[in-house]
């Protein structure tokens, strides 16, 4: 039979669709479905034909990114699979391929992705643009610093729609201004942020909704579950920091001092930081935090030049890029200049070359060209390219996408 990819005509194909992803994950659910269906609309979930057995599929959300400076839609892959019975048949180039093509035609500038096998989609044009610091320490050596400023701080547990009135704005505020975060709707965080069924527990208990304020403002929230563990002579219980946000510095100390300070429990889990939270420097023994770093976020260009104007940029200088190897989109390719914060096709000597999955390492601000350079990712063509270019892209913190898609 011939192998064809196409969108998702109705719900029903959409749920084959969405299988070939759930069949590595014990099966999906009727409601698996109409929970993603919620979120991803019918037309952006690709499938794959055999005939007429679908054997794989790759959805996208509609989301909206922030990049220094500014906001871009962005199309955010998720749930891409093919059945173990059709691996090595060139199924999922062509879905990436079919899914790359519509979303240039919906004029989404970037792609973004939590790449389940990091080998995977750097030959589909995708850089790692931020990454992922997973933490695990015991309670008595995650204590926060003696000597620390206090603030006039309160936490308390809030219930689901108290927590659905309060937590996005400050998200909201958060996000206007942290390269990485998404945009939420009021629907995603009912059935995703906010999300306590049985199976988004994973063995733990029930979700826990902190809410911090600061001077009596609302200033920080956490999601969170504790999960007892037993054995034959003890138990143990840790906590599990799903998601932990606030709107300055003071409040962020305040919340992980809530965090912290939690009793009854033994360890404290967190696997969804910055490589630069201040958490690091907060606590009295930071090497016994686990510190751990992992890929987190990749990017995707889809349109570079309207991906570049969308960005902000720290001055009024200006650097011109080579770019090559892109392996979609032949068009991205050549050379860039961005000057006052839009980007055109130059004919100007380039001060840096470099391929797409590069500067997409860069877009956010997770590396530096200098960085990139040292790695032999980036070849300096013009001398001071480097330090032009990163100068324009300097950014005062790493991105953070705090929640996978």
């Amino acid at each position: 039979m011939a192998l064809r990819v196409r969108r998702a005509k109705d719900l029903a194909e959409y749920a084959h669709a969405f299988g070939a992803i759930g069949h590595y994950f014990g099966g999906n659910r009727d409601e698996d479905v109409r929970r993603f269906s919620r979120l991803m609309p019918l037309e952006r979930m690709h499938a794959a034909f055999d005939g007429s057995e679908i054997v794989g599929g790759a959805g996208v959300f509609p989301l909206e990114l922030t990049v220094p400076g500014g906001h871009v839609r962005c199309a955010g892959v998720s749930v891409v699979g093919v059945l173990p019975t059709h691996r090595r048949r060139g199924i999922l180039d062509r879905m990436m391929r079919a899914q790359l093509a519509d979303m240039r035609e919906r004029g989404e500038p970037v792609a973004a992705l939590w790449a389940s096998e990091e080998t995977i989609y750097g030959r589909f044009g995708y850089g790692m643009a931020a990454q992922d610091v997973m933490i695990r320490a015991s309670r008595v050596h995650a204590a926060l610093q003696q000597g620390l400023p206090a603030a006039n701080a309160s936490s308390r547990l809030v219930g689901h729609h108290e927590a659905l009135e309060t937590f996005p704005r400050i998200y909201e505020r958060v996000r206007r201004r942290t390269p990485g975060f998404l945009g939420r709707s009021p629907e995603w965080w009912e059935s995703k942020t906010l999300r306590d069924d049985v199976d988004s527990r994973r063995g733990a208990g029930e979700l826990n909704r902190a809410l911090l304020e600061l001077d009596g403002r609302p200033a920080g929230y956490a999601l969170y579950r504790i999960k007892l563990e037993f054995d034959d002579v003890s138990s143990k219980r840790q906590v599990r920091v799903v998601e932990a946000v606030a709107d300055s510095p003071a409040a962020m100390r305040e919340l992980w001092r809530f965090l912290l300070g939690i009793d009854w429990v033994e360890e404290i889990r967190c696997d969804l930081l910055p490589v630069d939270h201040p958490l690091f420097l907060l606590v009295q023994r930071p090497n016994r935090l686990a510190w751990k770093v992992f890929d987190g976020l990749w990017v995707r260009f889809v349109d570079v030049g309207a991906a570049l104007s969308a960005r902000g940029y720290a001055s009024d200088g200006r650097a011109t890029f080579e770019l090559f190897g892109d392996p979609v989109f032949a068009g991205n390719d050549g050379r860039w200049t961005v000057d006052g914060g839009v980007a055109t096709r130059s004919r100007r000597r380039p001060d840096v070359r470099l391929d797409v999955q590069a500067l997409a390492a860069a877009y956010l601000g997770g590396f530096s060209f200098a960085e990139l350079a040292r790695a032999g990712r980036v070849e300096e063509v013009d001398r001071g390219g480097i330090a032009r270019a990163d100068a324009l892209f300097r950014v005062d913190a790493k991105p953070w996408c705090p929640e996978i898609f």
